[in-house]
């Protein structure tokens, strides 16, 4: 399967912005319909990898995120959040 793994590569190496850029991009062509059967699986397998892409980033971003909290003294110190912290 070298369409796959080559569809992987392209994919694993957008950046966030451009992945999703990309996938609002397959969504639109899929709404506005039209497509013969071929090109809408490829868009949609495309899509799905796109998706898959972005979640992992954000999530990725997500618990890398740190937010600056005012010690004791006026020091300062870093705080990893995790997504499902309220305080952020």
């Amino acid at each position: 399967m070298p369409e796959t793994a080559t569809l992987d590569d392209t994919i694993a190496s957008l950046p966030y912005d451009r992945a999703l850029a990309e996938f609002q991009s397959v969504v639109t062509r899929l709404e506005a319909g039209g497509l013969p059967l071929e090109e809408v699986i490829a868009l949609f397998e495309r899509g799905v990898a796109l998706h898959a892409h972005c979640e992992t980033l954000l999530r990725s971003a997500e618990l890398r995120v740190q937010r600056l909290v005012d010690g004791a003294g006026g020091s300062q110190r870093t705080v990893d959040l995790r997504p499902d912290d309220e305080d952020g």
